[in-house]
């Protein structure tokens, strides 16, 4: 993953490749688990939608600019349409919420990526830099929280959602995604003007937004049944499990950085 990390910021069809691949693997995962739960669900529609979204931020075409939630608002009529040529309308209602939210949850979040690698296009790879930046920050709080909660974590963070969080693991999540923020502080671009103080902070609270992005995946998985939400990734369960940090990040760093600018 680490590598694929690398690649995607260093080459943008490594980029494009990556984002559609954990899309495609995310959002099958998800709907597959909805649908064991008999909840008539339009997965390949959803699929397709959600592979649009990152196809048109990473063009750039204007949809991307403009009109992203237009075309979500189209999406779900879409949807609305094919409810409608259907028998039955048994739990219809839960099966087009399910297919929107599992289209915003992850393919419209995750494809904000994209859109900050395309920030400040007028600084030479300032948008790599950036979406460096958040990825340093948001998985060295995963693997903070990973090492010193196996290693320390006694307290129980929210039991009732996931057995295994603990409060040390929280912290020490935190803590490496500070120190993350401030060893990777020349990916900020100095046009910015951002103090270390500043930065420091936004370790804590995108590594923060990742924490609740992986609690949130935890508590949906609570919801399905299940303590992985696939087996595509060996030892790190499935594509959700692998960006569910980054679904909350990534696009309030984004909006962030807007208001910067």
């Amino acid at each position: 993953m680490i590598t694929l990390t690398v690649g995607a910021l260093l080459n943008r069809w490594v980029l494009l490749f990556v984002t559609l691949a954990l899309t495609i693997g995310a959002m099958y995962e998800f709907f597959h688990r909805i649908k064991k739960k008999g909840i008539p669900i339009y997965s390949y529609t959803g699929i397709v939608i959600g592979v649009i979204i990152p196809l048109v931020a990473f063009f750039q075409l204007e949809p991307a600019r403009k009109w992203d939630l237009l075309f979500i608002a189209a999406a779900l009529l879409v949807i609305f349409v094919m409810q409608l040529s259907r028998n039955d309308n048994t739990n219809a209602i839960v099966g087009i919420s399910c297919t929107l939210f599992g289209v915003l949850y992850v393919s419209w979040f995750f494809s904000f990526l994209i859109k900050i690698y395309y920030l400040m296009p007028e600084i030479p790879n300032a948008g790599v830099k950036m979406l460096a930046f958040l990825l340093l920050v948001t998985k060295c709080g995963d693997m903070g929280a990973l090492l010193v909660g196996s290693k320390y974590g006694k307290k129980l963070l929210v039991p009732k959602i996931s057995p295994k969080k603990t409060v040390e693991g929280a912290m020490g999540s935190t803590a490496a995604s500070v120190m993350a923020a401030l060893i990777g502080c020349q990916l900020i671009p100095v046009q910015l003007d951002l103090s270390l103080w500043h930065i420091a902070l936004m370790g804590a609270v995108f590594g923060g937004l990742g924490q609740l992005g992986d609690m949130s995946e935890s508590m949906i998985k609570r919801d399905l049944g299940v303590k992985d939400s696939g087996k595509m990734l060996p030892a790190l369960g499935g594509a959700l499990d692998a960006i569910d940090s980054l679904l909350f990040s990534a696009p309030v760093f984004y909006f962030y950085i807007i208001s910067l600018i």
